[in-house]
């Protein structure tokens, strides 16, 4: 039984998808109502003090006032949050947390879940999977993520040391999973982009265009706060608070300044030019039937058609992208083709790229335009990249600019530490 209503290989929505890319609304239809984030803020910024049980607090109570749902009707809430370490500090089960501190009423029912990057995809596809089930009828999808307020960890130091130097263990540096034994991510991605093609120059020019979109967006008013985004305001110790209504990760930049730049992590090619910047930030998303959505008057922001998972060997990170893609659009009958938009998370430059090059199928005339309609807004190079809350921040970006354009499908997919994947098709 299918219960993500993406149907059994795109048997089910073959008959509700024509052509040209458009779904008849149905009253079982899963639709977005509310999607909300945070800006997204860097190391050295203001935001990135704040706890991210905090910024989890902001996200859920902004959702559901934007659409009038009281905390006590919202069944269930899907938290995706993966530092452990930064956790930590509140102690542990930040969904719990959260929810009782947004206002929730003790009986609500929360879950964190941690599957890297790709967490608050994952928790918006449990919502589904909840409401298919008839298990809830109004979920919420939460990610969210302080990596600049993850601790050093003394290991040992419980026990005590009679003798010798304490070592610090930094636990932003191991996300590179080193510490097990794989291979850093960024030296995975590097190598497999050059095997694909994708020089070190391509994904230079793909940060500097991500960083142009991104500036663009925001001058063209397409990122503004009431939309997509939310204003957070931060305490001062003098006057009113300081107002954050903006992401704080764009740099000024230039092919020759990124060129300059040194690999990190043993990788050929990636940068911290061609990575995002070390983030913070939340985003939700709530979601129920259209039959509900119609009962309450809420126009919805975008139909969920489809929401999957994969997984492949660690050094594919770079193409688990495309893999869950065409996962979505087999079970949808669907084409790359008819996609009006696409979102690839950009953990580095190199996701993009080799992905919509996996996707064109060898045609440099569709790798290009596919390109021309990914991440059309910048993507997470400029924006930040707080990995809990990034996968709810592309589907939520997707969906705004569809809706944007008068309506039209798009697609949102995200890569997640050692090659796991998600993907979410939406029409507005």
């Amino acid at each position: 039984m299918d219960l993500t209503g993406c149907g059994s290989k795109g048997k089910k929505k073959d008959k509700m998808v024509s052509e040209g890319g458009s779904a008849m609304a149905g009253k079982d239809d899963i639709v977005i109502v509310s999607a909300v984030r945070t800006p997204f803020s860097r190391f050295d910024t203001a935001m990135a003090d704040i706890p991210s049980i905090d910024l989890g607090v902001m996200v859920m109570r902004e959702v559901i006032r934007r659409v009038g749902v009281r905390p006590e009707e919202v069944d269930e809430v899907d938290y995706g949050s993966c530092i452990p370490a930064e956790i930590a500090l509140e102690t542990d089960v930040p969904a719990r947390q959260a929810t009782l501190l947004a206002g929730f009423p003790p009986e609500n029912l929360s879950l964190t879940l941690d599957r890297a990057c790709c967490s608050s995809l994952t928790t918006l596809r449990l919502g589904l999977l909840a409401i298919r089930a008839g298990e809830a009828r109004i979920v919420m999808s939460v990610g969210s993520e302080n990596m600049p307020r993850t601790p050093h960890l003394a290991p040992g130091l419980r026990k005590g040391t009679r003798l010798g130097h304490i070592r610090l263990i930094d636990c932003l540096f191991e996300l590179g999973y080193t510490a097990k034994g794989f291979n850093p991510v960024a030296r995975d991605a590097g190598e497999v982009a050059l095997e694909y093609g994708v020089t070190r120059e391509m994904q230079d020019a793909w940060a500097l265009r991500s960083h142009r979109l991104s500036a663009q967006a925001y001058a063209e008013g397409r990122l503004r706060v009431g939309e997509e985004l939310m204003a957070v305001e931060i305490p001062q110790k003098r006057g009113g608070p300081a107002v954050i209504e903006r992401d704080k990760s764009f740099r000024e930049t230039s092919m020759e300044a990124l060129a300059k730049l040194e690999p990190i992590y043993g990788s050929p090619t990636v940068t911290a030019g061609n990575a995002p910047p070390i983030s913070a930030g939340a985003s939700a998303v709530l979601c129920m039937t259209r039959a509900e959505a119609e009962r309450r008057g809420l126009e919805p922001l975008a139909t969920v058609l489809c929401a999957v998972a994969t997984a492949a060997p660690p050094r594919e990170i770079a193409q688990i992208p495309a893999y869950t893609i065409r996962k979505a659009l087999e079970r949808t009958g669907m084409t790359i083709d008819a996609m009006d938009l696409i979102e690839i998370n950009e953990a580095f430059a190199a996701m993009p790229l080799v992905s919509t090059k996996i996707l064109a199928e060898g045609d440099e005339g569709r790798w290009k335009a596919l390109q021309e309609k990914t991440n059309v807004n910048g993507g997470a190079i400029a924006i930040g990249h707080p990995v809990g809350a990034s996968a709810g921040r592309i589907a939520m970006t997707l969906a705004y600019e569809l809706r944007r354009r008068g309506g039209g499908i798009g697609v949102a997919a995200i890569c997640g530490g050692l090659a796991q994947g998600e993907a979410v098709i939406v029409k507005a």
